[in-house]
């Protein structure tokens, strides 16, 4: 089995968290306040599913990431596009009170936002089954580090959040929406 070595895989880790951060730094934003039970739903959710996707490519090997290749940059646009839109659409028609802004914490939006920023994990699962490299280590990694970064990016958003104001809600929806175009970017150019 070919050790990629602590310091690659924590890369790695890092570079697939990103979203996650980012995801983190907008829904907090658009929250007044937000519980420690919150953000850290949010970010075990995020290294849950940044940790079980690596696996997941692991095992299906080369047919199933190869099915969705072509478009799973489409898919993670699609649902931080929904999400993200939502946000904006809640600021647009300016409701005042934030218990009714979208919730990242909970419910569809968590499961939502959770596929979307893990599906590029899935892709990684496969390159680790190609090089022979422990999934175990490597997903373990990678669903520490999402999880660590998440609750950084919480807690930078919930300061950003005081200085943005009543607009709160349309800069993390337009955040989202512009991690999902990334995304899209990234895989088409």
């Amino acid at each position: 089995m070919l050790d990629l070595g602590f310091l690659p895989v924590l890369l790695i880790a890092f570079g697939l968290s990103g979203d996650c951060f980012a995801v983190a730094l907008s829904g907090s934003i658009s929250h007044k306040s937000l519980s420690f039970p919150q953000i850290f739903r949010v970010a075990f959710s995020f290294g849950a599913f940044q940790a079980f996707m690596p696996v997941l490519g692991w095992l299906a090997g080369r047919s199933v990431v190869n099915l969705i290749s072509d478009y799973d940059h489409w898919i993670a646009f699609a649902l931080l596009g929904f999400i993200g839109g939502k946000m904006v659409w809640g600021s647009i028609r300016g409701k005042e009170d934030y218990s009714s802004v979208t919730d990242v914490t909970k419910g569809v939006s968590i499961l939502v936002l959770s596929v979307a920023t893990s599906i590029d994990a899935l892709a990684v699962g496969l390159t680790f089954a190609f090089l022979n490299t422990s999934i175990i280590f490597g997903s373990i990694t990678i669903g520490v580090v999402a999880f660590v970064v998440t609750t950084i990016g919480f807690m930078i958003g919930k300061k950003a959040g005081g200085l943005i104001g009543k607009r709160a809600e349309l800069v993390g929806g337009a955040i989202l929406i512009g991690i999902g175009t990334k995304i899209v970017l990234e895989h088409t150019l």
